[in-house]
């Protein structure tokens, strides 16, 4: 770790965001887990959709769906 990290990690717990380094480390690590989770979900999903597009229908059907949702709306 570069003594720039270092001094703004320890920025971040004397500041009282982060109660040691230890909690700061933690919580960027779960951070950067939950962004490579959800990376991945997106990448399967595209996957899916290129490998089995949806049909006009099924298209039709959820813009329908969409819309009869938006006019429920009570705003």
């Amino acid at each position: 770790m570069s003594d720039e990290l270092a001094r703004s990690l320890d920025e971040l717990v004397s500041s009282g965001r982060f109660a040691t380094r230890a909690e700061a480390v933690r919580a960027a690590i779960e951070q950067l887990v939950d962004a490579e989770r959800r990376r991945d979900i997106g990448v399967r999903i595209v996957r899916g959709y290129t490998e089995v597009p949806q049909t006009d229908a099924e298209v039709a059907a959820a813009t329908e769906a969409a819309m009869r949702s938006i006019e429920e709306e009570p705003w």
